[in-house]
């Protein structure tokens, strides 16, 4: 009989795909060669750069990865509450020397990262942001690639039926919220929603969100979790295409918690709580990708200058738990081995 879950790993870790550059080639071949699974990122690229970080993992590894999509999502943004936010940050952005960016929408250039996708798949393939079409799914799944969905509701869980297994998000997580609609909804604990997705759902489960040591993954596994994916445990490794700025501030003291804003981007993400959070994050629209392209400008000038408290840090609430070592390492310990 086939294995019914070839792509899940020979350790139950996965190193969570963090979009905007932490997530590497190195670092996802280093992952899945300890016997996890690496996942790469494929947000914010275009399919070109995608596909050569496709093949320079699979030139670093013979081991399975994932590579994550964002599925097309734009907001139905008010224009004047876009330029009230444009006339609030342009100050930040006089300051840093430089000017706020246009606000516009777009898809990620999704329909040419599938393309590539399906001619040449990983093991798996993960959504974040929505769920494919089942067409898209069989598809993908027909070419011998695994199809997992991001999930932060039962409601969600439900609307992902077909995929193959659901990578269910905790409100611990950092970075952005991979729920389907950009609302403001609390989310649910970890352990919470885990239980509240297995009531509605038979698939497989990866938990995600605040996963930082052995005792967590097995948390996890004994609430009936297949493996446990980590994202901020990954951010200080050598390997991780961290910034220098976001480096520095994930052991600085001075940075004492952890919050969900859509100050930097329009959509809730967790991280740090600095200056920009405190001062914006109630002025910010629920406006994405529009916010996250008004502020991008901003944010670039902010990690050239070293400015920690303008920038974006994202970090979920283990943050205070991680540590630079080797990627193989962190595996290794958050399996217990």
């Amino acid at each position: 009989m086939p294995d019914p879950m070839p792509w899940l790993p020979g350790l139950p870790v996965i190193q969570a795909p963090m979009a905007g550059g932490a997530s590497t080639p190195e670092l996802a071949a280093s992952v899945s060669g300890a016997g996890g699974l690496g996942f790469l990122a494929a947000g914010y690229k275009t399919a070109a750069r995608m596909r050569q970080e496709i093949e320079r993992t699979r030139g670093l590894t013979p081991r399975p990865f994932g590579v994550n999509v964002f599925m097309p999502t734009a907001d139905e943004a008010d224009p004047a509450e876009l330029d009230a936010y444009a006339r609030v940050v342009e100050g930040e952005a006089r300051r840093l020397g430089t000017e706020p960016g246009v606000p516009h929408g777009g898809d990620d250039d999704f329909a040419a990262k599938i393309e590539d996708l399906l001619a040449a798949p990983p093991a798996l393939v993960s959504f974040t942001f929505g769920c494919p079409e089942e067409a898209l799914i069989r598809a993908l799944r027909s070419r011998g690639a695994a199809v997992v969905v991001t999930v932060t509701s039962p409601a969600e869980a439900r609307l992902a039926a077909s995929a193959d297994a659901l990578w269910v998000q905790g409100r611990e997580a950092g970075g952005h919220r991979g729920s389907f609609a950009n609302n403001d909804d609390e989310a649910a604990d970890l352990d919470t929603l885990l239980s509240r997705i297995r009531e509605v759902s038979r698939l497989p489960l990866i938990a995600a969100g605040g996963i930082a040591s052995a005792s967590d993954v097995s948390r996890v596994l004994s609430a009936g979790a297949v493996a446990a994916a980590a994202g901020t445990a990954f951010l200080l490794c050598p390997e991780s295409g961290t910034g220098a700025v976001h480096r520095a501030a994930l052991t600085d003291p001075r940075f004492t918690r952890t919050g969900v804003t859509r100050a930097f981007t329009g959509r809730p993400a967790r991280g740090l709580v600095n200056r920009f959070m405190t001062e914006y994050s109630g002025l910010a629209p629920a406006a994405y990708p529009q916010v996250h392209h008004l502020t991008a400008p901003l944010r670039r000038a902010a990690a050239a200058q070293g400015d920690a408290e303008t920038l974006h840090l994202w970090a979920g609430t283990s943050w205070t738990r991680v540590r630079p070592a080797p990627a193989a390492s962190v595996t290794a310990d958050l399996a217990a081995i």
